[in-house]
């Protein structure tokens, strides 16, 4: 069975449900089906991350528009999903089915009700079914990474790493989308801080995956890359900070260095440790460099802030007739 692109508009606006997938074969059926019954007129669109089950077909005989996106990582489907779908507003969710599609209808509400651009599900889960949805470590990872973006880029973000999000036309198609797996969510809430983009959080529930499912984090290895993203965007979004405080460092180490040599210069007139007085001079010589660096990206980091919000502000905001009283 195959459907075609649905006509029916919500308040207005075209909505389309987008899907990335990889070997989500026992679950993205009821995904679907779920989705459909809380909003019958979304489009719904799967991305087949080069699945070795039969997840592409489930979702063809379900009605969904398949794309197959041949790059690994989901990174890498968040950019072929947001360049190949057209749509006023984009759902955005994981084809687990870990994510409760009844709250599709409110977040897209707060979305235009509120003018947004984004709005992220806050997994929101029972002290008895935390352990089975979650796998260990998994809640803690997600404070300690979620509080090191918000203490970095600032913003009030209770759950950065949510794969259920809504999303604005302007936002869908002026985010770069660079990073290759699952640290996509801290690049597409960083885009958002940056922008100063209007966003907000909606609590949804969240559950355990259905029987016969496997989950594809890694909890080390995604969590380190998720770091690594963190520390990659600090320094590009941030450079003066981020330069600035290995340039303080540099700075300290080297007057603490120097600090006894000077008092032993002043006392005798000479300096008797040399390699001390070499290493305190190269660590100031690096607290320059990196400090220069840090003004030299700054003005670059501003050029591509200014292109970007001409990007965003190109598009039209989404609005929806109803809201128009707002």
């Amino acid at each position: 069975m195959s459907q075609s692109m649905s006509t029916t508009l919500y308040r207005g606006q075209r909505v389309a449900l987008i899907v990335p997938c990889y070997n989500e074969d026992p679950t993205i059926a009821g995904v679907i089906r779920c989705f459909r019954a809380a909003m019958p007129c979304i489009d719904i669109y799967v991305f087949d991350n080069m699945s070795s089950d039969n997840t592409a077909e489930v979702a063809r005989a379900e009605g969904a528009q398949v794309r197959t996106v041949t790059l690994r990582g989901k990174g890498n489907v968040v950019r072929r999903m947001f360049a190949d779908t057209e749509a006023d507003v984009y759902v955005m969710v994981d084809g687990d089915g870990t994510y409760d599609a009844s709250s599709v209808c409110r977040m897209v509400d707060k979305l235009l009700d509120e003018g947004l651009d984004m709005v992220v599900g806050c997994r929101e889960t029972s002290a008895q079914e935390a352990h089975a949805a979650y796998r260990r470590g998994h809640q803690w990872g997600n404070k300690m990474l979620t509080g090191s973006v918000k203490g970095i880029f600032g913003g009030d973000f209770n759950d950065m790493l949510s794969g259920y999000r809504v999303f604005s036309r302007r936002y869908a198609k002026s985010f770069p989308a660079l990073s290759r797996g699952f640290e996509t969510e801290t690049e597409l809430t960083v885009h958002a801080l940056e922008l100063r983009m209007p966003y907000g959080e909606l609590m949804t529930p969240y559950g355990s995956r259905p029987e016969g499912s496997a989950s594809k984090l890694s909890t080390y290895r995604d969590g380190w890359r998720i770091l690594k993203t963190i520390i990659r965007l600090h320094a590009s979004e941030r450079p003066i900070a981020f330069f600035g405080a290995w340039a303080a460092a540099f700075c300290i180490a080297a007057l603490v260095l120097a600090f006894p040599l000077l008092i032993q210069y002043l006392e005798a007139g000479n300096v008797p440790r040399l390699p001390t007085a070499v290493l305190s001079a190269s660590l100031m010589l690096m607290a320059m460099l990196a400090l220069t660096c840090g003004l030299i990206l700054q003005n670059i980091t501003q050029g591509r802030h200014e292109m970007k919000c001409l990007a965003f502000l190109g598009i039209p905001a989404t609005r929806s007739d109803t809201a128009a009283g707002h």
